[in-house]
């Protein structure tokens, strides 16, 4: 008996979730529309170069709010799991938006590359630890 209703409480939880995320992707997708509009609207004319880093800024803000999405249907389509590699993918593009908007000094450039060097190694191993164990199951059978 409790097992049911903890298997309600869980399916509920799930959907309460799975509304809330709809919600959020509806949230971000308009947020994608507005960025795309003062693209269109301030940046095209491109007059000088402050409208070019402004252009620069906001496409790389698009492709981090696309990151999301597709991170959350994800997470929706494969039953509330987000794979680590997605994450990995978005911190990356979060850093390279910010290496290059960074008009600091050169520490600052060589850690944000740094950075981006090593969650590009991490991927790479998990990527051969994926294939080691895919090797693994192929010789069981």
């Amino acid at each position: 008996m409790k097992e049911n209703y903890f298997l309600k409480f869980e399916k509920a939880i799930s959907t309460i979730v799975d509304i809330l995320l709809a919600l959020l992707i509806i949230v971000v997708v308009i947020v994608m529309g507005e960025g795309i509009f003062n693209i269109v609207l301030h940046v095209i004319p491109l007059n000088n170069v402050s409208e070019l880093t402004l252009l620069i800024e906001e496409i790389a803000t698009l492709f981090i709010l696309l990151e999301v999405i597709l991170m959350l249907l994800r997470y929706i389509k494969e039953g509330h799991h987000i794979p680590v590699r997605y994450l990995i993918l978005i911190s990356i593009t979060a850093i390279l938006r910010e290496l290059l908007l960074a008009h600091g000094n050169g520490t600052n450039s060589l850690l944000l590359s740094i950075s981006i060097l090593v969650l590009v190694g991490v991927l790479f191993i998990l990527e051969k630890v994926k294939a080691f164990h895919k090797g693994e199951g192929r010789m069981e059978k």
